[in-house]
């Protein structure tokens, strides 16, 4: 594998003819121009870059992206990213899906990309709603949600996609939101880690499932419901009064006050994003009593499946002639003699 050639451009350059349509207000424009903003901080090639999607509204994705796209089947788009990436490991791979298309029926197909370790960034926009469809419950639907398809209200137990990815294997898990102005860091993270990225990324849908995620991630009023992490930095929101600290006899994580700005007195964590442990914790803390986690919760990087596919390729067909008479000749062989109307 050949390191990327950084090369510059503009926003503009990312922006396809395509006339962009999602619904007025819709959460996936916010997420689209920050990744048209960051494209060009990462030195990103669009001859090099490659969007793959599945089904659903996240999944119109790659027509406005001006780079090389596939708009793939339900659920499939992990499978075809992992045979692009395959096909050529220089490739840039962007996956992107949502809370339906990747974790109902993609969900076992997510779950080997991340447990393989396949080198590319997979976005999935959770908006908790079957929005394409017309606002069926989804996989990450919370219970009581009412809905086409659950109209007293929802009884099942939503999946949560980033403890789904660390529980896969991921080895890069982080979370943001649509509008939040921190989503193109965890997006340059996400991209600069070597291996299977996973981004849960907070997506307003306007039609169906309206601020759901209000409390946390409306535009302005929500910042002291979010802990941003850093790595090497304590666990500290709410204009740093509050903190995050472990419960060390019930091995669990608790809130605590901060007094004078004297977070180590308190107990207050620091990040650090190679603890699978602590980003378990994270990832299960439950909203209200605790803020939610956003920014890079896990980044541990090992060796990925294409590199290992390649290597093994290398040691296979090392001292070998690449023949293929040859080959077609090794073995058990026999010679046909006759013809059908005159059969030895």
């Amino acid at each position: 594998m050949n390191a990327p050639v950084k090369i510059e451009t503009t926003l503009k350059d990312w922006e396809t003819d395509q006339e962009v349509r999602w619904c007025p207000g819709c959460g996936d424009y916010a997420i689209l121009k920050a990744v048209q903003r960051t494209l060009p901080q990462l030195g990103a090639d669009p001859a090099n870059t490659v969007f793959i999607s599945g089904i659903g509204c996240s999944s119109r994705f790659p027509y406005y992206v001006e780079s090389y796209g596939f708009h793939t089947i339900h659920g499939r788009a992990p499978a075809f990213a992992t045979g692009a990436k395959l096909a050529n490991p220089d490739l840039d791979i962007w996956l992107v899906t949502g809370d339906g298309d990747g974790l109902s029926i993609g969900g076992n197909h997510l779950m080997h990309v991340l447990r393989r370790n396949v080198n590319m960034q997979i976005m999935l926009f959770n908006n908790e709603i079957y929005g394409l469809t017309k606002g069926q419950a989804s996989p990450t639907s919370r219970e009581g949600t009412k809905s086409p398809s659950t109209p007293i209200g929802s009884y099942d137990h939503p999946a949560r996609p980033a403890a789904f990815a660390l529980g896969a294997g991921a080895r890069f898990v982080g979370r943001g939101f649509d509008v939040s102005k921190h989503l193109p860091d965890v997006l340059k993270a996400a991209h600069a880690h070597q291996g299977a990225a996973f981004i849960e990324i907070f997506q307003n849908c306007i039609v169906y499932n309206k601020d759901v995620f209000h409390d946390f991630a409306a535009p302005k009023g929500a910042e002291d419901q979010q802990l941003w992490l850093e790595n090497g930095k304590p666990m500290l929101f709410a204009k740093e009064s509050k903190g995050i600290a472990l419960d060390r006899d019930k091995l669990e994580l608790k809130v605590v006050d901060v007094v004078d700005g004297d977070w180590d007195a308190a107990g207050v964590i620091v990040h650090d994003v190679t603890n699978r442990s602590i980003a378990h914790m994270l990832v299960e803390m439950p909203f209200g009593p605790f803020p939610m986690a956003l920014g890079v919760l896990y980044d541990d990087p090992r060796p990925t499946f294409e590199a290992a596919a390649m290597a093994e390729k290398a040691a296979a067909s090392q001292g070998k002639e690449a023949n293929l008479a040859k080959l077609l000749g090794k073995g058990q062989t026999w010679t046909v003699d006759g013809t059908a109307q005159d059969p030895v």
